[in-house]
């Protein structure tokens, strides 16, 4: 179980990187197709476009299972305190008022209760 909790908490960690790489490609002009055809059976616009499904599918997941959490409490350990990295441990537990073992109880908790609502497979 706790490989499992290590795992959910690295895909929240790179959620923000996700997100940054899914703003970047945006910026990036349309990929065109230029009809001729090569040796592969992709070509470079292909990638880019099948990357940036690929990168909006896994934030949209991420984001759904986000937004199913209600106790605000395990929403502001998983976004304030693991994506966005906003506070240290000491901090997080004095904004939730509580001790460090019950934080790290209500962090787990809070992974766990993710991993429920996550559909893709992680693990």
């Amino acid at each position: 179980m706790r490989q499992d909790v290590k795992k959910i908490r690295n895909l929240l960690k790179q959620y923000a990187k996700l997100k940054r790489d899914l703003t970047a490609f945006n910026q990036v002009s349309s990929p065109s197709f230029d009809g001729v055809s090569s040796h592969s059976s992709r070509n470079g616009a292909e990638s880019r476009l099948i990357n940036h499904v690929d990168l909006s599918y896994q934030l949209k997941e991420v984001e759904d299972a986000l937004n199913a959490i209600d106790d605000p409490q395990y929403q502001f350990i998983l976004h304030d305190y693991i994506i966005e990295k906003h506070f240290t441990r000491n901090e997080a537990c004095n904004q939730l008022s509580v001790s460090v073992s019950k934080f790290n109880y209500l962090k787990n908790r809070a992974l766990k209760i993710f991993l429920n609502y996550y559909h893709c497979d992680i693990l």
